[in-house]
């Protein structure tokens, strides 16, 4: 069952466009804002399992900074190669100026 997961509050989004969310265990989300909203997608890279949190974004494009794979935010789609596989992506939420990520 997926639960409403507080993660953030649109303040810390002032001089930033995203945040490393670490939810425990194996589960760390890149959270980013966009000029429609905000995304959600697995932290990690289905490649090699690196770090996308700093990857360019560009219009809904999230690349790895690592080799270059890019990923849609809105899917979680794996966009080129080296990426054949997606990646998880979260439903986003907000209320109140309060940031929630749906796990």
């Amino acid at each position: 069952m997926s639960t409403w997961t507080e993660v953030a509050t649109e303040s810390e989004f002032a001089h930033t466009d995203r945040k490393m969310v670490d939810l425990g265990g194996a589960l760390q989300i890149g959270l980013f804002k966009l000029p429609d909203g905000y995304y959600a997608i697995s932290a990690w890279c289905s490649h090699q399992k690196a770090s996308m949190v700093h990857g360019e974004v560009s219009d809904h494009e999230l690349e790895c900074p690592l080799h270059g794979a890019r990923f849609c935010l809105r899917t979680g789609r794996s966009l080129s190669l080296p990426a054949v596989r997606g990646v998880p992506r979260y439903d986003v939420k907000v209320d109140g100026g309060r940031i929630f990520v749906k796990v």
